[in-house]
């Protein structure tokens, strides 16, 4: 299978096309699609999708995809690297936040964003302006990026977070979802908490989690924080306190304790 290689942070993308050229492929950065025109069927990690006019869809590494165009389709693509999402410069946490629960939730990848209708407005309007600064990339990067955020919100609102999924079970998903969105706010992830906004025995969330997933809830809690963590830490642009900050943490020292026990479990 071919693997694309993006070295830029960014790069944006607008063409109109009849026939698709590229064979299944994936990628080293993320893409979100944005079908300004067009129908036909988007394959991504052998699932397929239709799509038409105003859909988006979000890809990571991972995915595998390729479309068949049924009618003539102008595709608008915004391609970025982890790189790009940790740009410290003007950047607020939670717009950063809506971004990274969109990728890590990678049920979304599978099918398109179906906005209302106020929604796809306004998404149409922020991928023209993506369109009008895709000259001149570098000049315009940081414009970019927080276009991108924008519609990191818009989508995020738009989620239907309880679907069935392969793999996995409606509660469960209820489950992830909940976990990913308050992975910045600890007090939310006590089991007692998390019992009570699933009206479940505060005994029976553990157990439950481990039964369906093979790990413990408090392993996995604190696997995927420490994934956030260190991409924060590898961009070299977020000291350990405002880490602590961003994620509700005590202090530098309980970031560094978190690493700590990541690098033991690896």
């Amino acid at each position: 299978m071919k693997r694309y290689r993006q070295l830029e942070d960014v790069l944006v993308a607008d063409f109109v096309t009849d026939r698709w050229e590229h064979p299944v492929h994936s990628h080293n950065h993320y893409e979100l699609i944005y079908i300004k025109y067009g129908s036909g069927v988007h394959h991504i990690n052998g699932v397929s999708t239709p799509y038409k006019e105003t859909d988006i869809f979000l890809l990571g590494p991972e995915e595998e995809h390729a479309f068949d165009i049924a009618t003539r389709t102008r595709f608008v693509y915004i391609k970025f690297t982890d790189a790009y999402i940790y740009q410290k410069e003007n950047a607020a946490y939670d717009e950063v936040q809506h971004l990274e629960y969109l990728l890590k939730s990678r049920e979304t990848h599978l099918s398109a964003f179906r906005l209302s209708e106020e929604d796809a407005n306004t998404a149409a309007l922020v991928f023209d302006v993506v369109i009008s600064l895709k000259r001149d990339i570098r000049h315009n990067e940081s414009l970019i990026r927080m276009q991108l955020l924008s519609l990191s919100i818009l989508l995020q609102r738009n989620m239907a977070e309880i679907r069935s999924t392969v793999g996995r079970n409606k509660d469960m998903q209820a489950l992830f979802c909940y976990i990913h969105k308050h992975i910045y706010m600890p007090d939310r992830l006590r089991s007692a908490v998390m019992a009570e906004h699933f009206h479940l025995a505060e005994a029976y969330v553990g157990p439950y989690f481990k039964r369906n997933t093979g790990l413990s809830l408090r392993d996995y809690i604190r696997d995927y924080r420490v994934g956030l963590i260190r991409k924060r830490m590898d961009s070299g642009k977020y000291s350990l306190k405002e880490i602590a900050a961003d994620f509700g943490l005590t202090d530098e020292s309980h970031v560094s304790k978190l690493l700590r026990e990541g690098r033991a479990k690896c």
